[in-house]
């Protein structure tokens, strides 16, 4: 075996008062494939600054072999005091390197090397980033993050420039695809320790499971107290993960009946805020385009959105995502055509700026709102202390300042203050940049569970498939695809990757695999009025929905207790039949409320 070319060995970092790294081991060989996991605040980041020759230790020893070179990519690159982005990649060259491959690899990332680095998008700065540390060809990379605010596009080129590149390479990302095509040992951060795997990312979780068993196993042994908070820190993961199995398949039904025209959802556990039952159909469009200076973002769009439904928006930066998020939810108007939204949606937005929170503010204060120790979620009450536990934090945290919280801790806070809201439509608009891997199992957890509809734009291609039932996907032009199932069943069906845009796009024939078009909400030929019949329908039928769904909770109320069926049969199947009723009445009257209020703004001229 060739000798590393990186090693560190026994890292030890106290960052404050807090020892971070206890312990730490790394080692790089020639053309090793490594990837680094761990817990948000673990030392990830740390421990490749260390390796860097950035962040100084305590103790243990640092060795480079001579003539070894070593790229870091960091989080947050800074680009200041460079004219150009092409001035800038070309400072990262050494005095052999091909000055060509600069510019080369700044036109595979879009870019033209004229850029402005102070005016520059955060996508924009890290392809700068991301062009200046593979330029040189460097012996080692270190990369951190690198596909944070990059698309789809961009990052199956990145995946494909690393598998081809020499340099041994040591990764940290939240993007589990990348992790499984790229690494082939791993290095897991746990209590301010290393361990090692060497084998790909695909076999992490089973190890890690096992791992945690056999140390429980052996605290029991040894009589140690074993329900600790910082144990449940860890310990909780891998419960909340192996739950996650049985929601996958949940989802994977979902996804069967979504295909076969989007058939009645199941019951669901309840999570969030209690909020109003939307009604059956959430959102539908018919013909929508929206246009920006003459560019089409959407055209000709004519979908559903159901209760349930978790739909994901792909595409490439620029390819109007958010814009279509804006016209499903109603932030935004048409140019021409029909956006109806459902009765009884109540919205939550995650912000993932996280501008919300006052960085003074202590993390129990910023759940609770400053007033006492308790947060009502789900119309319960419920002591602050516990309802951290459920996001990943410690008691010890209670009293922490926001602002000194990392990027996934802020963002645990953020689900958490957004899941006490009551809501019934939850809007999330790249909820996976600079989230650890655990915060997006914990992500996902809270998806599984919530009760209403999801629209979601992202380009974690894993995460897309283990949370949405289908997909709307950019096919250039302002064209958007609907597509059943995730990422991968997209493919299967014959839908190609998001191309970035000006590349050009090919038609792609209407086959059998292609997706069932929806059926048109009211039929073109619409009578030029509407009927007295209609009228008093169109007046009547919502006091008749909300009747209708005031006796379904009463039904879901009577259901809830657990010792129905055994106490009393008759009532349960009674109960159950009429539930069964009332909401195919409540889906008939929606349908049809639905019909004729389009039909009235189609003759109202609208």
């Amino acid at each position: 075996m060739a000798p590393p070319l990186l090693h560190l060995q026994d890292i030890r970092l106290t960052l404050g008062t807090t020892p971070l790294l206890t312990g730490a081991e790394l080692s790089v060989s020639p053309g090793e494939r490594l990837c680094v996991v761990g817990r948000n605040g673990s030392g990830k980041s740390t421990l490749l600054k260390v390796a860097a020759g950035l962040q100084p230790v305590d103790g243990g020893r640092v060795f480079v072999q001579p003539g070894c070179t070593v790229r870091y990519l960091p989080q947050e690159p800074d680009l200041s005091g460079f004219k150009t982005t092409l001035d800038y990649v070309e400072s990262g060259l050494g005095p052999g390197d091909d000055p060509y491959r600069a510019r080369y690899l700044l036109e595979c990332l879009g870019l033209t090397g004229e850029e402005d680095p102070a005016v520059l998008s955060g996508g924009e700065a890290r392809r700068a980033a991301l062009a200046r540390v593979l330029a040189p060809q460097p012996d080692i990379l270190l990369l951190d993050e690198p596909t944070n605010h990059l698309d789809l596009p961009a990052i199956a080129w990145l995946e494909q420039e690393l598998s081809s590149m020499r340099a041994a390479i040591v990764i940290i990302s939240h993007d589990r695809r990348l992790l499984e095509a790229l690494s082939r040992s791993i290095v897991w951060i746990d209590n301010g320790t290393t361990k090692r795997l060497d084998r790909s990312f695909a076999h992490f979780e089973a190890w890690r499971d096992e791992v945690l068993e056999q140390e429980e196993r052996d605290k029991h042994k040894l009589g140690r107290k074993i329900l600790m908070e910082e144990d449940w820190l860890r310990y909780g993961v891998t419960a909340r993960r192996k739950r996650n199995q049985k929601r996958l398949a949940g989802l994977h039904s979902l996804r069967k009946q979504r295909k076969e025209l989007r058939g009645a959802q199941g019951g669901v556990k309840l999570t969030a805020a209690d909020a109003e039952i939307s009604g059956r159909l959430v959102v539908v469009t018919e013909n929508v385009s929206k246009s920006y200076d003459g560019r089409p973002i959407v055209r000709d769009l004519t979908t559903r959105v159901l209760r349930g439904d978790r739909i994901g928006i792909v595409g490439p930066n620029g390819a109007g995502k958010t814009t279509l998020l804006g016209l499903l939810t109603g932030a935004l108007q048409p140019d021409s055509g029909e956006v109806k939204l459902g009765a009884s949606l109540q919205l939550i937005t995650l912000d993932q700026r996280r501008d919300s929170l006052d960085p003074r503010a202590t993390l129990a204060d910023t759940l609770t709102g400053g007033r006492g120790d308790q947060v009502v979620v789900n119309g319960q009450a419920r002591h602050v202390m516990s309802y951290m536990k459920d996001f990943l934090f410690g008691p010890e945290q209670a009293r922490t300042p926001v602002g000194v919280l990392s990027g996934g801790e802020r963002g645990r806070l953020t689900l958490a203050v957004a899941l006490t809201k009551p809501g019934n439509l939850l809007v999330l608009d790249e909820p996976t940049n600079d989230l650890d891997l655990e915060t997006l199992e914990l992500l996902q957890e809270l998806l599984a569970d919530f009760p209403g509809t999801v629209l979601l734009v992202s380009h974690d291609r894993d995460f897309i498939d283990r949370v949405v039932t289908s997909v709307l996907v950019s096919e250039g032009d302002g064209k958007w695809q609907d597509y059943a199932g995730g990422y991968s069943d997209m493919l299967a069906q014959g839908g190609k990757p998001p191309s970035p845009l000006g590349a050009a796009q090919s038609s792609r024939a209407t086959d059998s695999r292609g997706p069932v078009a929806m059926p048109p909400v009211v039929a073109s030929t619409a009578p030029k009025k509407l009927s007295f019949k209609d009228k008093h329908a169109l007046a009547n039928l919502p006091g008749q929905m909300a009747t209708l769904q005031a006796e379904i909770a009463k039904f879901q109320r009577v259901l809830s207790d657990a010792a129905l069926y055994t106490r009393d049969p008759m009532k349960f199947r009674k109960t159950t039949e009429a539930l069964t009723r009332a909401e195919t009445e409540l889906a008939q009257a929606e349908e049809r409320w639905l019909e004729l209020e389009l039909l009235r703004e189609a003759v109202e001229g609208r």
